[in-house]
């Protein structure tokens, strides 16, 4: 008798363990463990540009900071689209500010990927002059981060 209570009750845990999440799976749950830095990291780093953008439009992680000035003193869209990429570049300067790591090699970590994410707008041009034109403004978008990105929202010079 005290076998078959015991059994029964291992046997509901199994269930109720093995039973959906509200959200569907346990990624999302293993997701919200992240903490801030490796959320940013994440979204930066290891993401697609379609993944950043839906988790920008969802503000998720809602901790991080998600505010953006598109493409600063350039257009968003000099033929090309490179408002995502801004977004992404803004995205990575903020919270790394904000979580005290914006240090000169993180910095041009981030603009490296904005480079590389340019490049990406650019691969999806068709016609090689086209491609050569985006590439060529990329290039002029990439140098302009590098020279006057490097202060921080207080107009200081980053540190070491």
């Amino acid at each position: 008798m005290k076998s078959a209570l015991i059994l029964s009750i291992c046997s509901m845990c199994a269930l109720i363990l093995a039973a959906p999440t509200a959200a569907g799976d346990l990624s999302t749950l293993t997701i919200r463990a992240e903490t801030p830095q490796q959320a940013t990291d994440r979204l930066l780093f290891s993401s697609t540009m379609a993944q950043f953008t839906a988790a920008r439009n969802a503000k998720d992680p809602p901790s991080l900071n998600w505010e953006s000035d598109g493409c600063s003193h350039s257009p968003d869209k000099p033929g090309f689209n490179f408002l995502p990429s801004c977004y992404r570049h803004d995205f990575g300067y903020r919270n790394y500010k904000a979580q005290d790591r914006f240090t000169r090699d993180n910095k041009k970590k981030i603009d490296r990927l904005f480079r590389s994410d340019l490049y990406d707008e650019c691969a999806k041009e068709e016609n090689d002059l086209r491609k050569t034109e985006c590439t060529e403004i990329a290039n002029v978008y990439y140098w302009a981060v590098s020279i006057f990105g490097r202060r921080n929202v207080e107009g200081v010079l980053l540190a070491d």
